[in-house]
């Protein structure tokens, strides 16, 4: 896996090297399609593992009885995630651009995710405010969308038993700015440090990759993603887009 300061020595040695300009590009694919050819392998033989050990349930409730079942069922679906994550977060800076109504996205995500919090244990109340006024935007639509329900996901998993979330979009001049912001358990100086890195994670099963994609996705389209919190006051998710 390639972390940043790998890209910017890539990138260093690249603008001082014309070899290096044609031979690093192709080995970046080459180690893209290495990952993903691997996570796929991997993955579909083990969601038919899953499904298999699920019918196996159902069939023989028993099953729930024996010791350590449950932690096989749940570990076989955390590596299923991870491996999903995994091939999303190689993909993340790959995009497929279309002019599309950013105003109407968010709007979908926001619906779709308040309907998505009636089966939250806790009890969050969702708001957003997003203006009519965005325009259309040139991006990636399904990584824009992932994007910020990885946000707003990321959110709900920071608040415990009671909270909000509100979701905001407005645009000044050639700028989009979206924020996401909690009343949840906060982030601590040393987490805000790495809370970008792949694989770090503070989260109980978490798998350290959902705000690394993030960071990929609106580094791809130029834009900037900040945090700002305090440990116990929440924390607020910022991202600016040039159109």
């Amino acid at each position: 896996m390639l972390y940043n300061i790998d890209i910017n020595k890539m990138n260093k040695l690249m603008s001082n090297n014309e070899d290096a300009r044609q031979i690093i590009p192709q080995l970046l694919r080459n180690h893209r399609n290495t990952i993903s050819t691997i996570s796929h392998e991997i993955r579909n033989p083990l969601t038919l593992v899953s499904s298999a050990l699920q019918v196996m349930e159902k069939q023989n409730p028993e099953l729930k009885d024996i010791p350590h079942w449950s932690q096989v069922m749940g570990d076989v679906d955390f590596i299923i995630q991870l491996l999903e994550e995994l091939s999303a977060f190689n993909s993340s800076n790959e995009l497929y651009y279309s002019v599309f109504s950013i105003e109407q996205l968010l709007k979908n995500v926001a619906i779709s995710f308040a309907i998505s919090l009636d089966t939250n244990e806790a009890d969050i109340e969702f708001s957003s405010s997003i203006s009519d006024s965005l325009g259309e935007f040139t991006g990636d639509k399904i990584k824009l969308q992932e994007l910020v329900l990885n946000l707003l996901k990321n959110a709900e998993e920071a608040i415990t038993e009671q909270g909000s979330i509100h979701l905001a979009a407005s645009r000044s001049g050639d700028i989009i700015t979206i924020t996401c912001t909690d009343t949840g358990c906060g982030i601590t100086p040393e987490q805000m440090e790495c809370i970008f890195q792949p694989f770090v994670t503070y989260k109980p099963g978490g798998t350290g990759l959902g705000l690394a994609i993030c960071k990929r996705i609106i580094d791809s389209h130029r834009g900037t993603l900040t945090v700002s919190s305090k440990p116990g006051s929440g924390a607020t998710f910022t991202v600016s887009l040039p159109l």
